[in-house]
C-alpha cells in the first residue's frame, strides 16, 4: 500500500512538472518534405518521435523472430516441458518421502530426462524401487543415473552399496565400499557404510582397522564404540584360538585398548590361548592380576583349575580368603589347589565349607572322590547321593515312570 501511494506521489510530482515546462518552455517542431510542410507543438511533436521509436523498435523484433520460427518455438517447448518436469519431480520427492514407492518412482522417472537434476531423480527412483522389491527396475535406474555424466560414479555406486546392504548382499557391497575407500578414505557415508558391511560379514580385522576412522569423524558414540571394540576383539581371539595362532593372539592383546583388558570373557579366552601354548606361568599372572582389580567367580574358578606353582597359588588364594572367607567359589579353588599340594584333610575341609556356602553337585562330586581315595567309602557314596541328587534339582519337571512300571 506504500509503494503504490509513493508511486502515485511520484507521477503525480512528474506529471506537475511536465505540465509547468510546458508553460513555460514553449516551442514548435517543422517537418517539411519537398514543398509539404508540417508543424506542430515541441511537446507534441516529442511524444510522437517517442512512439513511432517504440514501433520501430517493435516491429524489428518482430520481424528478428521471424527469421528463425523453429528455434523460438523449440525454446518455448523446452521451458515448457522442463516446468512440467521440475513440477512432476517435486511432487515424486513428496511421495517418496510419504511412502508412496510406485507414485514416486513413475513420477521421477518420467521427468528425468527433463529436469534439470536428472542424477537426483533416478538415484531416488531407484530407491523408490528398490522398496518395493523390484531390484532388478533399481538396478537398472541406477545405470541410467551414470550414463552420460561421469561425475556420478561414486554418488551411484555409493547408492548401490546401501541397496546390496539392504538386500543383505554385503559380499557386493563390501566389494565396492573398498574401492571407494581406496579412492575417498575420509568420506564419511563410506566409513559408516563399511561399518555395516563389515559387521554383516563377520569381518572383524576389517572392522579393526575401522574403528580409529569411525572414532576420528565421530561416527560412533562412546557406548558404541567400546562394545564394537569387545566384539571385535573377542571375535578375533577366537579365530586365533582356533587357528592355533597364539603370536597373533598376542599382538590381538598388546593393541587391545585398556579398558577391554580387564572384561572378564577376554581375560578368560586369553587366559585359555596361554595354557593351550604351554605358557601357564603367563596365564596365572594375567588371571591374579584381573581378581586384583575385578572379582569375578568365573575368574577364581579358572585360577583353581591351574597348575603353575601350587603352593604359591594356594597361599595366594587364601590372602584372598581373609577379604572374602564366605566365598563358594573361592573356597573350591582352595579346595582343589589343596589337592594339588597334597594336603588332603585341608582340602577336604575347603570342599565341605564350600558346600556349606552353596550346596552344589560339584562340591559333592569332589567330596566323593575325596572320600573314595581316602577309603572312607560310606561318606563317599553319601556324597556320591547328594551330587545325584543336586543335579535332580536342576533338571525340568517331566513324567518319569513308576517302580511298578513294566
Amino acid at each position: 500500500m506504500r509503494k503504490l501511494i509513493l508511486f502515485i506521489v511520484v507521477v503525480l510530482a512528474v506529471g506537475a512538472l511536465l505540465g509547468q515546462l510546458m508553460i513555460t518552455m514553449p516551442g514548435y517542431i517543422m517537418f517539411r518534405v519537398g514543398d509539404t510542410s508540417v508543424q506542430t507543438s515541441f511537446w507534441f511533436g516529442l511524444l510522437l518521435l517517442f512512439a513511432i521509436f517504440l514501433a520501430l523498435h517493435f516491429v524489428l523484433r518482430l520481424l528478428w523472430r521471424m527469421r528463425h520460427p523453429v528455434e523460438g518455438l523449440r525454446g518455448w517447448t523446452r521451458r515448457s516441458r522442463h516446468r512440467q518436469a521440475m513440477h512432476r519431480t517435486h511432487k515424486g520427492l513428496v511421495a517418496l518421502g510419504d511412502g508412496r514407492w510406485k507414485r514416486a518412482e513413475r513420477a521421477l522417472t518420467r521427468s528425468a530426462d527433463d529436469a534439470s537434476t536428472p542424477l537426483v531423480n533416478y538415484l531416488s527412483a531407484a530407491l523408490a524401487a528398490h522398496y518395493q522389491g523390484r531390484h532388478d527396475q533399481a538396478d537398472e535406474l541406477l545405470k541410467q543415473a551414470q550414463q552420460g555424466n561421469s561425475d556420478a560414479d561414486n554418488a551411484v555406486a555409493l547408492m548401490q552399496a546401501q541397496l546390496l546392504l539392504d538386500r543383505r548382499q554385503p559380499e557386493q557391497a563390501l566389494a565396492i565400499l573398498t574401492r571407494l575407500h581406496e579412492s575417498m578414505p575420509q568420506h564419511q557415508q563410506v566409513l559408516r557404510l563399511l561399518k555395516q558391511a563389515y559387521l554383516q560379514v563377520h569381518d572383524w580385522e576389517g572392522m579393526r582397522r575401522l574403528l580409529p576412522a569411525l572414532e576420528r569423524h565421530d561416527l560412533v558414540g562412546n557406548e558404541e564404540r567400546v562394545a564394537l571394540e569387545r566384539t571385535t576383539y573377542l571375535a578375533l581371539l577366537e579365530q586365533t584360538a582356533q587357528n592355533s595362532n597364539h603370536h597373533r593372539a598376542r599382538t590381538l592383546w598388546a593393541e587391545m585398548p585398556d579398558i577391554h583388558k580387564g572384561d572378564v570373557e577376554l581375560v578368560l579366552l586369553y587366559a585359555s590361548i596361554l595354557e593351550r601354548n604351554g605358557e601357564t606361568s603367563e596365564a596365572e599372572i594375567l588371571l591374579r592380576n584381573a581378581l586384583k582389580s575385578h572379582w569375578d567367580a568365573r575368574l577364581i574358578h579358572h585360577y583353581g583349575l591351574l597348575s603353575v606353582e601350587p603352593e604359591r597359588q594356594l597361599a595366594t588364594a587364601e590372602k584372598w580368603l581373609q577379604e572374602r572367607p564366605n566365598d563358594p567359589e573361592l573356597l573350591m579353588a582352595l579346595g582343589r589347589l589343596s589337592l594339588r599340594n597334597a594336603w588332603w584333610g585341608k582340602a577336604q575341609e575347603y570342599f565341605e565349607a564350600s558346600h556349606r556356602q552353596r550346596p552344589s553337585s560339584t562340591a559333592c562330586a569332589e567330596l566323593a572322590r575325596l572320600y573314595a581315595n581316602l577309603g572312607q567309602h560310606s561318606k563317599s557314596q553319601q556324597y556320591y547321593q547328594q551330587s545325584v541328587e543336586l543335579m535332580d534339582n536342576s533338571l525340568p519337571a517331566l513324567p518319569q515312570p513308576s517302580e511298578h512300571t513294566s
